[in-house]
């Protein structure tokens, strides 16, 4: 499928520590143009085989155009800086050229935290909210995103501060939750810890919450017990999808605008 007029159609790429997630993105809309493919993620989940799957999907979709790609951990130009739901061999690598030299597109490459909230603050829950924005993905780990008056602040790792001795997504993230058998009041209860932590350090005006579970919000929200205002994420699954999207196509306009400047 070709990739349609710039800024418009993109292909999105979600990469998770259990499956890797794509579709062809509107990204003027925010909606996806074709039905989603959920591959799982190899374990281990070595730079090469992720690569791999990462070449299916491409292939799946006749893809020849700009790729957007989540990452679940730190991305800076390309290169990966943690990995801590994969292996250690992602750390230094240039993901974005490896992804690229596999499908044979440019990949725009970026945290999937900051993927969710950018799709939450340009299309979703967070909509119109120009304050200090909180996304906070509960799944394997927890991802966070901090977007104030709709510009991100890239790579917050709120789900690595210390809880109970320990990270805490190994204490809230909704992985944990299986794990342990919580209910929902269980569980919702030490998520409502972990907000109140971090609305004493960032004083947030709104927190989304997204990942598979932000379905299910009903089932755990009135035990979370925080000051600032909760909602679940609107885009759901599709979140990163959608933001990896559109960070490829704002990179792409950037770079056209940036080529327009030198030739004036």
């Amino acid at each position: 499928m070709p990739h349609g007029r710039p800024g418009m159609k993109v292909l999105g790429i979600d990469i998770g520590g259990t499956g890797i997630k794509g579709a062809v993105v509107d990204t003027k809309h925010g909606v996806l143009k074709t039905d989603r493919l959920r591959l799982l993620t190899p374990h281990p989940a070595e730079p090469e085989q992720v690569a791999d799957v990462v070449q299916t999907l491409t292939r799946h979709f006749d893809w020849s155009g700009p790729i957007g790609c989540t990452f679940p951990g730190v991305t800076k130009g390309g290169t990966i800086h943690t990995a801590a739901n994969l292996v250690p061999d992602w750390v230094g690598r240039d993901a974005a050229a490896l992804f690229g030299e596999a499908t044979g597109c440019p990949v725009v490459l970026l945290n999937d935290g900051d993927a969710a909230g950018l799709a939450e603050v340009a299309f979703g829950a967070a909509r119109g909210n120009d304050g200090v924005v909180m996304m906070i993905t509960l799944g394997t780990g927890i991802g966070t995103a901090l977007v104030h008056g709709g510009r991100l602040v890239p790579n917050t790792e709120f789900g690595h501060v210390s809880l109970h001795g320990g990270d805490a997504e190994k204490y809230a993230a909704e992985l944990v939750r299986e794990r342990e058998n919580l209910t929902y009041e269980q569980w919702g209860r030490r998520v409502g810890e972990y907000l109140r932590m971090i609305e004493d350090l960032i004083w947030p005006d709104l927190f989304v919450l997204g990942g598979g579970i932000s379905k299910k919000a009903d089932k755990f929200e009135g035990y979370l017990d925080c000051r600032t205002p909760v909602v679940a994420a609107r885009l759901l699954n599709q979140a990163g999808i959608v933001g990896a999207a559109l960070q490829a196509a704002r990179t792409g306009d950037k770079a056209k605008s940036k080529a327009k400047d030198k030739k004036k």
